[in-house]
């Protein structure tokens, strides 16, 4: 394995998605890596690292038996661990939301956990093993969560990130030996959200006031009940240095949780066919998707050119609903070349000739 990282296979059901990845990149990752198709396509395929994001998923009893043929067809880690079983790529990725580690009381992190270490034969990065060399899951959460707004992004948004690298491949001494993923970076792409925002946004990205006062009786509502929830203003002036909360894959808490005071004349009592009220009079509006964008690295970070331009775009005919889900279903990137970086050194040091 010489030179930079090529991507060889994709797997994505998600029309629009599809239409984006084909758009920047040039072919359809249309694939349903569920499929006996796509797992022959794999078994055909030349490759030297897995990495994949999956739903998080309970899993029955049965899942932590040896083997994939049980009654959890529809736990899609299942389906990732049985290429990984018939292929067995020298190093494997995978992402999830930080939850995943306490989801089912632990459940499903330790039969994870177990699947790649004690059935398919992966040395975990972070696991630590007992007298009798089982793995020891409990209790180490925090060394496979790691946060985006520790790698050169104003997002709060912690998620798991699981690496492994082929027992059968590699020396088990170094193997045993391999740091734990890395906390942070370098990168200092923004000083903070106020550096990323673009203020004076177009109108159509303004709360109604009526949804707006819904808000506030909503957050009002949870205070008196001793809660937290409800919207949130990031970039309010009393708020020193502010970062972003998670954005999401769907509008509801991913938009109301990051809202925008971004005033400007002519806004105010605004009619916008799509909203049932005029516009709110307090300048607050959602995050744009190009916010969101550079909020994961794709806008202003990784599409740039050797001139310096900007080359990211979403095909033409995309809305902004579809652009707001794919950036929050997406991972952040200056998190992902991070890991990368840290993958290659690893496997630098098992020997494997990368550059």
């Amino acid at each position: 394995m010489t030179g930079h990282y090529n991507n060889v296979l994709s797997a994505e059901i998600d029309r629009y998605a599809c239409l984006t990845y084909q758009h920047l990149y040039g072919e359809n990752p249309n694939n349903d890596l569920t499929t006996d198709q796509f797992k022959d396509l794999v078994d055909r395929t030349e490759y030297d690292v897995l990495l994949a994001g999956f739903p998080c998923q309970t899993f029955s009893r049965a899942g932590n038996e040896e083997g994939f043929n049980d009654d959890t067809k529809g736990i899609i880690f299942n389906h990732i661990a049985e290429i990984i079983q018939r292929t067995r790529p020298m190093a494997i990725f995978l992402e999830n939301v930080d939850n995943l580690v306490k989801h089912d009381n632990g459940n499903t992190f330790s039969t994870i956990i177990n699947k790649l270490e004690i059935v398919l034969n992966y040395k975990v990065i972070g696991i630590d093993y007992g007298i009798d060399g089982s793995p020891i899951i409990t209790g180490n959460e925090k060394r496979f969560v790691r946060n985006s707004k520790n790698f050169g992004v104003p997002q709060n948004r912690p998620r798991t990130y699981i690496m492994g690298f082929d027992r059968e491949r590699y020396d088990i001494n170094i193997l045993n030996s391999l740091p734990d993923l890395p906390q942070s970076n370098d990168l200092h792409i923004y000083e903070d959200l106020r550096d990323l925002l673009e203020l004076q946004a177009d109108a159509r990205f303004y709360m109604s006031s009526g949804y707006f006062d819904t808000l506030v009786k909503h957050r009002k509502r949870q205070r008196e009940n001793g809660n937290g929830f409800g919207y949130r203003i990031v970039n309010a002036p009393e708020i020193e240095h502010p970062v972003a909360n998670t954005i999401m894959a769907t509008g509801g808490s991913g938009k109301e949780r990051n809202l925008i005071y971004d005033p400007q004349e002519g806004i105010a009592g605004q009619i916008i066919a799509t909203k049932t009220t005029p516009l709110n009079s307090y300048g607050i509006r959602v995050m744009t998707p190009r916010e969101w964008g550079k909020l994961q690295g794709f806008v202003n970070y990784a599409f740039i050119n050797e001139n310096g331009e900007d080359e990211f775009e979403f095909p033409a005919g995309i809305s902004d609903c579809q652009k707001y889900k794919q950036f929050g279903n997406s991972v952040t990137i200056p998190v992902i070349q991070t890991m990368a970086e840290f993958m290659t050194e690893c496997l630098q040091e098992l020997g494997e000739d990368v550059e």
